[in-house]
């Protein structure tokens, strides 16, 4: 019997707690032949841990497929976490973008589709979550409306599979209800979808998962500081004060001390108007300077301005977002913004230690 072979069996055995192969997972450890006897352990983060049965029973089948004589013998261990472990539940995700905004209307979702399908285009690993559970708009904009996310069987639990766009996964509480129905939810339940939509998910292996949040501060993004720990977050602004006020205020709730998550940048959204006919015209019907306010006040840099141009919101509308619509005034604002997003994540990471996740009483 061959051990490349048997990791090739248990490579097909997920941990039920992430969805990731166990042997890439490092897991699997001290593997030994002996005979018709296969030994080896499982380091799982608790001997208590739901489904560890089905774990075993699920290494068992995998590995008589290959070698039907074999006695397989799986011994659970109980792994020391690291401290990438002891905070993250989404470990084999990177780096998660929280996308905020202080009020509705500043064309948030807009921003989180198109930065992160700008960040694939630099040759990311890009996830999408829309944690916008009021107001769902990722699934229109990304051409997924109608379309229900699968459900997969992981070693006794039942997880979701996120659907594709452009190669990019995503998931959306738009695309489990009826597209007219109305979330009518308090904030255990919402919390319990946030959860769901981290542990309960099969995000593969990502460099970065942007997560659109609602606008405000209120019960989602507590617990998504409480749930994962976010690299840093990239506020969006519209010029006029009465945007740039509001998002003083949910900046100030991701410094709280208590939260302390790091503001990326920010966003200056429909910055001016530019008509079709006019190209080089620009009209600043919404104010100036809004954007480099908020980032002067967040301590932060300038990520980005994005005219109000016809073709974003038809993009939008129509499945299309403007970032992929390449050579085009709007296309070169989005990449402009994907690209100074990924130099600030890099400085921040170079210079700042992760982001824990929040705790209770903290």
């Amino acid at each position: 019997m061959n051990s490349e072979q048997i990791l090739a069996a248990l490579r097909q055995v997920r941990d039920p707690q992430t969805g990731q192969d166990i042997v890439s997972k490092g897991m699997v450890q001290d593997l030994d032949i002996q005979g018709n006897s296969i030994n080896f352990k499982l380091a799982v983060p608790s001997l208590q841990m739901q489904g560890k049965a089905e774990l075993n029973f699920a290494c068992i089948e995998a590995v008589l497929k290959v070698y039907p004589q074999a006695q397989v013998n799986a011994h659970f261990i109980a792994r020391t976490p690291n401290s990438q472990e002891s905070t993250s539940s989404v470990p084999h995700i990177k780096n998660i973008i929280a996308v905020a905004s202080g009020k509705g209307g500043v064309g948030k979702s807009t921003v989180s589709v198109n930065l992160a399908l700008g960040l694939q285009q630099l040759g990311a690993r890009v996830g999408l979550m829309d944690a916008d559970v009021y107001g769902p708009s990722i699934p229109t904009m990304l051409g997924l409306t109608g379309q229900r996310p699968k459900i997969q069987d992981v070693t006794g639990k039942a997880k979701m599979v996120p659907l594709m766009a452009f190669g990019m996964p995503t998931i959306s509480i738009g695309n489990i209800i009826e597209p007219e129905q109305a979330v009518v939810l308090r904030g255990p339940r919402l919390a319990a979808i946030i959860k769901q939509f981290f542990n309960d998910v099969l995000w593969e292996p990502l460099d970065f998962l942007i997560v659109d949040l609602p606008p405000g501060t209120g019960d989602v993004q507590l617990t998504l500081v409480q749930t994962a720990p976010i690299t840093g977050v990239v506020l969006v602004t519209t010029p006029q004060e009465v945007a740039l006020s509001d998002a003083i205020k949910a900046m100030n709730m991701f410094q709280l001390p208590q939260i302390n998550v790091p503001i990326l940048g920010v966003v200056e959204n429909m910055a001016w108007f530019t008509p079709a006919e006019l190209p080089d015209n620009k009209y600043f019907i919404f104010g100036q300077g809004g954007g480099k306010r908020l980032a002067l006040e967040s301590h932060s840099v300038l990520l980005g301005q994005v005219p109000l141009v016809q073709s974003i919101r038809e993009g939008g509308d129509e499945g299309k977002p403007a970032v992929l619509q390449t050579g085009t005034q709007v296309s070169e604002a989005f990449m402009n913004v994907a690209k100074n997003t990924l130099r600030q994540i890099g400085v921040r990471n170079e210079m700042m230690a992760p982001t824990q996740v929040v705790r209770m009483g903290e």
